[in-house]
């Protein structure tokens, strides 16, 4: 099924692949805090949600990368618009929170 040249198949795997990311950077954070292994202490207030989003949203260049290989151009172009969509998203909200 997933195994097709198409752009909706990009735009799902770009969606989908950094919303898992982040919520497994969330926990591994609160894993290590729990630990005593990361501390968000002398940090911007939210510099640990802006990386970790930011982290997550990165995970895309691994599809992109494996359909580059493949030569699927329509599902890579798929990887790229959810990308920019999501770092737009991400500039739009972090930019309100700091002013």
């Amino acid at each position: 099924m997933f195994r097709q040249n198409k752009i909706w198949v990009g735009l799902l795997f770009g969606l989908i692949l950094p919303a898992i990311g982040a919520v497994l950077i969330f926990n591994l954070f609160k894993l290590l805090a729990y630990f005593g292994g990361a501390s968000g202490e002398g940090f911007t207030p939210n510099f640990r949600e802006r990386t970790s989003v930011v982290i997550a949203i990165a995970l895309n260049l691994f599809p992109m990368n494996i359909f580059r290989r493949q030569r699927w151009d329509l599902s890579m172009r798929g990887v790229m618009i959810a990308t920019v969509l999501l770092a737009f998203v991400w500039i739009m909200h972090y930019t309100l929170k700091v002013f």
